[in-house]
């Protein structure tokens, strides 16, 4: 599946708009993470933990999205973003969206 940030694909006609997908996680902070994240915070540098749980986070979001694209008949995604948002004090929603669409090569 092509998936693209663009709101179209150079060198591909769309033939086919399916509308919106989504891919949707919601995930909860570790306690122990947040302590050790806390700490580290302090003295500066990145939280590769924390950072770690993100990208695996996109990932699989993503491949959601891409699942509901495909269940659709799409074999393309375009204007894909993520967005993320604090749920409570210890919840973290992740979210891949964009526009599920049917493509040719020109």
């Amino acid at each position: 599946m092509l998936i693209t940030t663009m709101n179209d694909v150079p060198g591909y006609t769309i033939d086919e708009v399916f509308g919106e997908v989504f891919g949707l996680t919601v995930r909860s902070r570790n306690l122990g993470s947040q302590v050790v994240a806390g700490f580290k915070s302090l003295l500066g540098g990145e939280l590769k933990g924390m950072t770690k749980a993100l990208v695996d986070s996109r990932a699989q979001v993503t491949q959601r999205m891409i699942e509901e694209a495909e269940a659709k008949g799409a074999n393309a995604g375009v204007a894909m973003r993520f967005d993320t948002s604090e749920m409570g004090g210890n919840w973290t929603e992740i979210c891949a969206y964009g526009t599920a669409v049917r493509v040719r090569k020109q």
